[in-house]
C-alpha cells in the first residue's frame, strides 16, 4: 500500500485548511520559524499561531500570561510532611520519591497520570497526593480499567481503538493504516479510528 502524498504545509493558505491535517510538532515549529513566528511552545499553540497568521497576517494571537511569583520552596532539599502544600515550583525529585515511598510503600512509582495531578493541583497537600495515588491504584486494579489518553495524543488513542476492534492485528498494521490516515485531511482536524479505515 502506498500512502497518498500529503499536502505540503508551505502551500496551505488558510487556518481552517491547516487544521484539517495532522502535523508533527517539528514540522509546525519549522513552518513557524519560516514565517518569522515564535516556534516554541506546545504543539497546538504553534498550530494556532500559524493558523492565526495565515488568516490575519498578525504574528501574535496569544495574550501574554500574567507573571506569577514563583515559589522558592526547594523540592530537592526541604523536609516534607503530609501537610506540605504543592507549590508552583514543584518537581518530581528524589526527596519527593523518598517521601512517597515512606508513606505509600516501596512499590511507589511515578506515572504520567500522577505526575500530571501533582502539576495541576497547586495548593493541595502531600497528604492529598497520597490519597489520590491510592485512588488511582484502586482504579487500575479494576479489570476494565483503561488509562486516560490526553486529547492531543491522537496516535495512542487510534492504536487503542484500532486494536480493540481488530485484536488479531498488531502494531505494524496500526502504523501502516495510521500513515494512510494522516496523509488525508479531516473535517474536525482529528484523526480517529473508523471501521472503514481497513477498506
Amino acid at each position: 500500500m502506498t500512502a497518498p502524498t500529503k499536502l505540503r504545509i508551505d502551500t496551505i493558505k488558510t487556518g481552517a485548511e491547516l487544521k484539517q491535517w495532522y502535523w508533527l510538532k517539528s514540522v509546525l515549529a519549522a513552518e513557524a520559524k519560516r514565517l518569522g513566528l515564535k516556534s516554541t511552545g506546545a504543539k497546538f499553540e504553534i498550530l494556532d499561531r500559524i493558523a492565526h497568521f495565515l488568516d490575519t497576517g498578525e504574528s501574535d494571537n496569544i495574550a501574554p500570561k500574567p507573571r506569577t511569583k514563583r515559589s522558592k520552596f526547594d523540592w530537592h532539599a526541604e523536609p516534607l510532611t503530609p501537610e506540605t502544600p504543592l507549590t508552583n515550583s514543584y518537581k518530581n525529585t528524589q526527596n519527593v520519591r523518598r517521601f512517597f515511598k515512606k508513606h505509600l510503600g516501596d512499590s511507589f512509582k511515578f506515572n504520567i497520570e500522577f505526575m500530571a495531578w501533582m502539576k495541576f493541583n497547586e495548593g493541595k497537600t502531600l497528604a492529598d497526593a497520597c490519597a489520590e495515588y491510592k485512588a488511582m491504584k484502586k482504579r487500575e486494579a479494576d479489570p476494565s480499567f483503561q488509562s486516560k489518553i490526553e486529547p492531543h495524543n491522537q496516535f495512542n488513542q487510534y492504536t487503542r481503538d484500532f486494536l480493540a476492534e481488530h485484536p488479531h492485528l498488531g502494531m505494524d498494521d496500526v502504523r501502516q493504516i495510521w500513515a494512510l490516515k494522516i496523509a488525508l485531511p479531516s473535517e474536525t482536524g482529528r484523526h480517529e479510528y473508523d471501521a472503514s479505515d481497513l477498506d
